[in-house]
Protein backbone atom coordinates (compact mmCIF):
# COMPACT_ATOMS: atom_id res chain seq x y z
CA UNK A 1 0.00 0.00 0.00
CA UNK A 2 1.28 3.47 -0.88
CA UNK A 3 -0.07 6.29 1.23
CA UNK A 4 -0.38 9.89 0.14
CA UNK A 5 -2.63 10.71 3.11
CA UNK A 6 -4.16 9.18 6.21
CA UNK A 7 -7.06 6.94 5.19
CA UNK A 8 -8.71 7.41 8.56
CA UNK A 9 -8.27 11.15 8.67
CA UNK A 10 -10.57 13.88 7.51
CA UNK A 11 -11.40 13.74 3.82
CA UNK A 12 -12.98 16.40 1.67
CA UNK A 13 -16.58 16.16 0.50
CA UNK A 14 -16.96 13.51 -2.21
CA UNK A 15 -17.72 15.54 -5.33
CA UNK A 16 -16.62 15.33 -8.98
CA UNK A 17 -14.09 18.06 -8.21
CA UNK A 18 -12.57 16.40 -5.14
CA UNK A 19 -12.61 12.98 -6.82
CA UNK A 20 -10.81 14.46 -9.85
CA UNK A 21 -8.06 15.84 -7.62
CA UNK A 22 -7.68 12.43 -5.93
CA UNK A 23 -7.55 10.75 -9.35
CA UNK A 24 -4.71 13.04 -10.46
CA UNK A 25 -2.70 12.41 -7.28
CA UNK A 26 -3.23 8.64 -7.35
CA UNK A 27 -2.33 8.39 -11.04
CA UNK A 28 0.88 10.32 -10.47
CA UNK A 29 1.81 7.88 -7.71
CA UNK A 30 1.00 4.89 -9.93
CA UNK A 31 2.82 6.29 -12.97
CA UNK A 32 -0.36 6.73 -15.03
CA UNK A 33 -1.66 9.72 -16.97
CA UNK A 34 -5.09 11.01 -15.80
CA UNK A 35 -5.54 13.45 -18.71
CA UNK A 36 -8.90 13.02 -20.42
CA UNK A 37 -10.21 10.48 -17.88
CA UNK A 38 -13.98 9.91 -18.04
CA UNK A 39 -16.06 9.85 -14.84
CA UNK A 40 -18.37 6.85 -15.28
CA UNK A 41 -20.24 7.15 -11.98
CA UNK A 42 -20.08 8.78 -8.58
CA UNK A 43 -21.68 6.93 -5.68
CA UNK A 44 -20.13 4.66 -3.08
CA UNK A 45 -17.18 4.75 -5.48
CA UNK A 46 -16.02 7.28 -8.03
CA UNK A 47 -15.21 5.25 -11.13
CA UNK A 48 -13.03 6.66 -13.91
CA UNK A 49 -11.93 5.25 -17.25
CA UNK A 50 -8.53 6.55 -18.30
CA UNK A 51 -8.02 7.82 -21.84
CA UNK A 52 -4.27 7.16 -21.73
CA UNK A 53 -4.41 3.43 -20.91
CA UNK A 54 -6.99 0.59 -20.69
CA UNK A 55 -7.45 1.20 -16.97
CA UNK A 56 -10.44 1.83 -14.72
CA UNK A 57 -9.77 3.68 -11.47
CA UNK A 58 -12.05 3.21 -8.42
CA UNK A 59 -11.98 5.71 -5.58
CA UNK A 60 -13.85 4.55 -2.47
CA UNK A 61 -16.04 7.20 -0.86
CA UNK A 62 -15.52 5.68 2.59
CA UNK A 63 -12.21 7.01 3.97
CA UNK A 64 -12.00 3.93 6.20
CA UNK A 65 -12.09 1.42 3.34
CA UNK A 66 -8.37 0.62 3.30
CA UNK A 67 -8.64 -2.80 4.94
CA UNK A 68 -11.59 -3.75 2.75
CA UNK A 69 -9.82 -2.69 -0.45
CA UNK A 70 -6.67 -4.56 0.53
CA UNK A 71 -8.84 -7.67 0.81
CA UNK A 72 -10.52 -6.96 -2.55
CA UNK A 73 -7.10 -6.77 -4.23
CA UNK A 74 -6.13 -10.10 -2.61
CA UNK A 75 -9.36 -11.65 -3.90
CA UNK A 76 -8.74 -10.36 -7.42
CA UNK A 77 -5.21 -11.78 -7.46
CA UNK A 78 -6.43 -15.14 -6.13
CA UNK A 79 -9.10 -15.35 -8.85
CA UNK A 80 -6.47 -14.50 -11.47
CA UNK A 81 -4.21 -17.25 -10.12
CA UNK A 82 -7.16 -19.67 -10.40
CA UNK A 83 -7.79 -18.46 -13.96
CA UNK A 84 -11.33 -17.57 -12.90
CA UNK A 85 -13.07 -15.09 -15.24
CA UNK A 86 -13.26 -11.93 -13.17
CA UNK A 87 -12.14 -8.33 -13.23
CA UNK A 88 -8.35 -8.00 -12.88
CA UNK A 89 -6.22 -5.49 -11.01
CA UNK A 90 -3.63 -3.69 -13.11
CA UNK A 91 -0.35 -5.64 -12.86
CA UNK A 92 2.81 -3.89 -11.78
CA UNK A 93 1.00 -1.30 -9.65
CA UNK A 94 1.32 -1.51 -5.86
CA UNK A 95 -2.17 -1.00 -4.48
CA UNK A 96 -4.38 0.12 -2.85
CA UNK A 97 -3.11 3.69 -2.91
CA UNK A 98 -4.35 6.27 -0.41
CA UNK A 99 -4.66 9.74 -1.89
CA UNK A 100 -6.54 12.74 -0.55
CA UNK A 101 -7.80 10.63 2.36
CA UNK A 102 -9.49 8.14 0.03
CA UNK A 103 -8.57 4.61 -1.05
CA UNK A 104 -7.84 4.07 -4.76
CA UNK A 105 -7.53 0.87 -6.79
CA UNK A 106 -6.63 0.30 -10.46
CA UNK A 107 -8.36 -2.26 -12.67
CA UNK A 108 -7.97 -3.49 -16.22
CA UNK A 109 -10.65 -2.01 -18.47
CA UNK A 110 -12.47 -5.14 -19.67
CA UNK A 111 -14.82 -3.61 -22.24
CA UNK A 112 -15.08 -0.60 -24.52
CA UNK A 113 -18.87 -0.34 -24.33
CA UNK A 114 -21.29 -1.36 -21.60
CA UNK A 115 -22.60 -4.88 -22.16
CA UNK A 116 -23.91 -7.26 -19.51
CA UNK A 117 -23.69 -11.03 -19.54
CA UNK A 118 -26.71 -13.32 -19.92
CA UNK A 119 -28.28 -15.13 -16.98
CA UNK A 120 -27.08 -18.52 -18.20
CA UNK A 121 -23.54 -17.13 -18.15
CA UNK A 122 -24.06 -15.79 -14.63
CA UNK A 123 -25.16 -19.28 -13.58
CA UNK A 124 -22.00 -20.75 -15.08
CA UNK A 125 -19.81 -18.16 -13.33
CA UNK A 126 -21.36 -18.82 -9.94
CA UNK A 127 -21.17 -22.58 -10.29
CA UNK A 128 -17.48 -22.28 -11.17
CA UNK A 129 -16.85 -19.83 -8.33
CA UNK A 130 -18.54 -22.04 -5.77
CA UNK A 131 -16.29 -24.97 -6.72
CA UNK A 132 -13.17 -23.01 -5.76
CA UNK A 133 -11.44 -23.60 -2.42
CA UNK A 134 -10.64 -20.20 -0.95
CA UNK A 135 -7.34 -19.86 0.97
CA UNK A 136 -7.43 -18.62 4.56
CA UNK A 137 -4.90 -15.95 3.59
CA UNK A 138 -7.68 -13.99 1.86
CA UNK A 139 -9.06 -13.07 5.28
CA UNK A 140 -12.67 -13.21 4.09
CA UNK A 141 -15.24 -12.05 6.67
CA UNK A 142 -18.40 -13.95 7.50
CA UNK A 143 -21.45 -12.66 5.66
CA UNK A 144 -23.84 -11.48 8.38
CA UNK A 145 -26.31 -8.94 6.97
CA UNK A 146 -28.83 -9.48 9.76
CA UNK A 147 -26.53 -7.94 12.34
CA UNK A 148 -26.55 -4.70 10.35
CA UNK A 149 -30.25 -4.42 9.60
CA UNK A 150 -31.37 -2.82 12.87
CA UNK A 151 -28.37 -0.49 12.87
CA UNK A 152 -29.22 0.55 9.32
CA UNK A 153 -32.78 1.43 10.34
CA UNK A 154 -31.58 3.53 13.27
CA UNK A 155 -29.15 5.43 11.03
CA UNK A 156 -31.87 6.56 8.61
CA UNK A 157 -32.59 10.29 8.50
CA UNK A 158 -35.87 11.99 7.71
CA UNK A 159 -38.26 9.05 8.09
CA UNK A 160 -41.46 9.07 10.12
CA UNK A 161 -41.60 7.44 13.57
CA UNK A 162 -44.19 4.99 12.20
CA UNK A 163 -41.91 3.95 9.35
CA UNK A 164 -38.97 3.54 11.70
CA UNK A 165 -41.01 1.38 14.08
CA UNK A 166 -42.29 -0.74 11.20
CA UNK A 167 -38.80 -1.29 9.75
CA UNK A 168 -37.31 -2.10 13.15
CA UNK A 169 -40.03 -4.66 13.84
CA UNK A 170 -39.62 -6.20 10.39
CA UNK A 171 -35.85 -6.48 10.85
CA UNK A 172 -36.30 -8.08 14.27
CA UNK A 173 -38.81 -10.60 12.94
CA UNK A 174 -36.57 -11.51 10.03
CA UNK A 175 -33.66 -12.07 12.40
CA UNK A 176 -35.70 -14.72 14.23
CA UNK A 177 -36.88 -16.32 10.98
CA UNK A 178 -33.33 -16.35 9.60
CA UNK A 179 -31.95 -18.05 12.71
CA UNK A 180 -34.29 -20.97 12.06
CA UNK A 181 -33.21 -21.57 8.45
CA UNK A 182 -31.76 -24.93 7.43
CA UNK A 183 -29.35 -24.21 4.57
CA UNK A 184 -28.68 -26.98 2.07
CA UNK A 185 -25.87 -25.65 -0.13
CA UNK A 186 -22.24 -25.76 1.01
CA UNK A 187 -20.59 -23.01 3.04
CA UNK A 188 -17.71 -21.13 1.45
CA UNK A 189 -16.69 -18.09 -0.58
CA UNK A 190 -19.50 -16.09 -2.15
CA UNK A 191 -19.51 -13.02 -4.36
CA UNK A 192 -21.96 -11.32 -2.00
CA UNK A 193 -23.81 -9.21 -4.59
CA UNK A 194 -24.25 -11.72 -7.40
CA UNK A 195 -26.68 -10.45 -10.02
CA UNK A 196 -26.61 -9.80 -13.74
CA UNK A 197 -25.50 -6.21 -13.12
CA UNK A 198 -22.19 -7.54 -11.81
CA UNK A 199 -21.53 -9.88 -14.74
CA UNK A 200 -20.29 -8.14 -17.87
CA UNK A 201 -19.01 -9.20 -21.27
CA UNK A 202 -15.27 -8.89 -21.76
CA UNK A 203 -14.20 -7.35 -25.03
CA UNK A 204 -12.98 -10.79 -26.15
CA UNK A 205 -16.53 -12.15 -25.75
CA UNK A 206 -16.51 -14.14 -22.49
CA UNK A 207 -18.45 -13.21 -19.35
CA UNK A 208 -16.66 -12.06 -16.18
CA UNK A 209 -17.67 -11.17 -12.62
CA UNK A 210 -16.99 -7.64 -11.42
CA UNK A 211 -17.41 -5.71 -8.13
CA UNK A 212 -15.52 -8.01 -5.79
CA UNK A 213 -16.09 -5.84 -2.69
CA UNK A 214 -18.67 -8.19 -1.14
CA UNK A 215 -16.60 -11.40 -1.23
CA UNK A 216 -17.17 -13.21 2.04
CA UNK A 217 -17.92 -16.59 3.62
CA UNK A 218 -21.52 -17.80 3.70
CA UNK A 219 -23.92 -20.44 2.47
CA UNK A 220 -24.09 -20.32 -1.32
CA UNK A 221 -27.85 -19.63 -1.30
CA UNK A 222 -26.94 -15.97 -0.78
CA UNK A 223 -25.38 -15.80 -4.27
CA UNK A 224 -28.59 -17.09 -5.89
CA UNK A 225 -31.27 -15.11 -4.10
CA UNK A 226 -31.00 -11.84 -6.04
CA UNK A 227 -31.60 -13.52 -9.39
CA UNK A 228 -34.59 -15.45 -7.99
CA UNK A 229 -35.94 -12.30 -6.35
CA UNK A 230 -35.54 -10.22 -9.50
CA UNK A 231 -37.52 -12.81 -11.43
CA UNK A 232 -40.17 -13.94 -8.94
CA UNK A 233 -41.07 -10.67 -7.20
CA UNK A 234 -39.81 -7.82 -9.36
CA UNK A 235 -40.33 -9.24 -12.85
CA UNK A 236 -36.94 -7.95 -14.00
CA UNK A 237 -36.08 -11.28 -15.68
CA UNK A 238 -38.20 -13.37 -18.03
CA UNK A 239 -39.14 -16.97 -17.26
CA UNK A 240 -36.82 -18.23 -20.00
CA UNK A 241 -33.91 -16.18 -18.68
CA UNK A 242 -34.45 -17.39 -15.14
CA UNK A 243 -34.80 -21.04 -16.18
CA UNK A 244 -31.51 -20.76 -18.07
CA UNK A 245 -29.84 -19.48 -14.89
CA UNK A 246 -31.22 -22.37 -12.83
CA UNK A 247 -30.20 -24.95 -15.44
CA UNK A 248 -26.64 -23.65 -15.73
CA UNK A 249 -26.10 -23.29 -11.98
CA UNK A 250 -27.80 -26.58 -11.17
CA UNK A 251 -30.06 -25.63 -8.27
CA UNK A 252 -33.54 -24.07 -8.04
CA UNK A 253 -33.47 -21.82 -5.00
CA UNK A 254 -37.22 -21.24 -5.02
CA UNK A 255 -37.80 -24.95 -4.29
CA UNK A 256 -35.92 -24.52 -1.01
CA UNK A 257 -38.31 -23.75 1.91
CA UNK A 258 -36.03 -20.99 3.19
CA UNK A 259 -36.22 -18.92 0.00
CA UNK A 260 -39.03 -16.56 1.14
CA UNK A 261 -37.07 -15.57 4.25
CA UNK A 262 -33.86 -14.95 2.30
CA UNK A 263 -35.83 -12.95 -0.28
CA UNK A 264 -37.46 -10.87 2.49
CA UNK A 265 -34.05 -10.13 4.01
CA UNK A 266 -32.57 -9.14 0.66
CA UNK A 267 -35.41 -6.80 -0.31
CA UNK A 268 -35.23 -5.13 3.11
CA UNK A 269 -31.48 -4.65 2.62
CA UNK A 270 -32.18 -3.09 -0.78
CA UNK A 271 -34.80 -0.78 0.73
CA UNK A 272 -32.58 0.37 3.59
CA UNK A 273 -29.74 1.06 1.15
CA UNK A 274 -32.05 3.45 -0.68
CA UNK A 275 -33.16 4.96 2.63
CA UNK A 276 -29.65 6.17 3.33
CA UNK A 277 -29.87 8.41 0.24
CA UNK A 278 -33.56 9.30 0.44
CA UNK A 279 -33.10 12.63 2.22
CA UNK A 280 -30.72 14.03 -0.42
CA UNK A 281 -32.25 12.69 -3.65
CA UNK A 282 -35.96 13.24 -4.32
CA UNK A 283 -36.16 10.41 -6.85
CA UNK A 284 -34.59 7.97 -4.39
CA UNK A 285 -36.85 9.27 -1.63
CA UNK A 286 -39.92 8.55 -3.72
CA UNK A 287 -38.75 5.01 -4.43
CA UNK A 288 -37.90 4.43 -0.77
CA UNK A 289 -41.40 5.51 0.29
CA UNK A 290 -42.95 3.23 -2.35
CA UNK A 291 -40.96 0.24 -1.11
CA UNK A 292 -41.73 0.82 2.56
CA UNK A 293 -45.45 1.08 1.78
CA UNK A 294 -45.28 -2.12 -0.30
CA UNK A 295 -43.59 -3.98 2.54
CA UNK A 296 -46.15 -2.69 5.02
CA UNK A 297 -49.22 -3.76 3.00
CA UNK A 298 -47.69 -6.88 1.43
CA UNK A 299 -48.26 -5.46 -2.05
CA UNK A 300 -46.77 -6.30 -5.43
CA UNK A 301 -43.12 -5.44 -5.99
CA UNK A 302 -43.59 -5.21 -9.75
CA UNK A 303 -43.39 -1.40 -9.72
CA UNK A 304 -40.07 -1.31 -7.83
CA UNK A 305 -37.45 0.46 -9.91
CA UNK A 306 -33.85 -0.72 -10.14
CA UNK A 307 -31.15 1.59 -8.77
Amino acid sequence: MISGDDATGHAAAFTPESAGAILAEACRTAGLDPAGAELLRLGSNAVYRLASAPVVVRIAQDPGALGEMERVVRVARWLAAEDFPATRVVPGVRQPIVAGGRVVTFWENAQDREEYARLDELGDLLRQLHWLEEPESLGLPYYDPLSKLLASVRELDGITPDDRTFLEERAGRLQKDYDRLDFVLPFGAIHGDANVGNAIRHRDGHAILIDLDGFSLAHREWDLVLTSLYYERFGWHSKAEYESFVYHYGFELMNWPGYPVLADVRELMMTLWLGKRASVDARVGEEFARRVNTLRIGGSRRDWRPF
